[in-house]
């Protein structure tokens, strides 16, 4: 059996498990679909958006020094996103209605992820995807910090002097 059909199966689970989901998509870090429950949304535009919004909160959660991500809650005006991480190579996103119980859908979402990141480590191996290179807790105890740095700042580009100068403007 194919570690997207297994995958399949425990997001169908997961659907009857958690009253008011609407849907459920597994992903790699990269953004390619592994399997998908989301009627009446496009999976592969949701992966490639997971992937992005995972990079985001990679970057949230190392600028703000609160270790390394866990999951991502984005709440709409007709119900709910939820973003977790599945080991190293995946990520699990769920559709919620605005009625769910957000502490069920968490503890669902996080069993299941847990589940979802046995069959792609066991089939696929860990350490793959775009975030592989990242310690993760196990792998470092603290994280190297630059004293010089604030907490929370963010590394400063300075701006490149121009190739041209620009032409005066004519006219009004």
């Amino acid at each position: 059996m194919a570690v997207e059909t297994d995958v399949l199966d425990e997001l169908r689970r997961l659907r009857t498990r958690v009253p008011k989901l609407a849907g459920s998509l597994a992903a790699t870090v990269d953004g390619l679909v592994l399997a998908h429950d989301v009627p009446d949304t496009e999976p592969e535009g949701l992966a490639a958006l997971t992937a992005a919004a995972l990079g985001v909160a990679h970057r949230m959660a190392d600028a703000a020094a609160r270790g390394e991500f866990r999951e991502l809650l984005v709440r709409g005006s007709q119900g709910y996103i939820a973003t977790y991480a599945v080991g190293t190579t995946a990520v699990l996103t769920l559709l919620a209605d605005d009625r769910v119980n957000v502490g069920r859908l968490h503890l669902e979402g996080r069993r299941s992820g847990a589940r979802i990141a046995e069959l792609v480590d066991t089939r696929i191996g860990p350490g793959g995807g775009r975030h592989a290179d990242r310690l993760t807790a196990r792998d470092a105890l603290a994280p190297a910090q630059d004293p010089a740095r604030p907490i929370g700042t963010l590394p400063v580009r300075t701006p490149q002097r121009p190739a041209h100068r620009p032409r005066p403007r004519t006219g009004g």
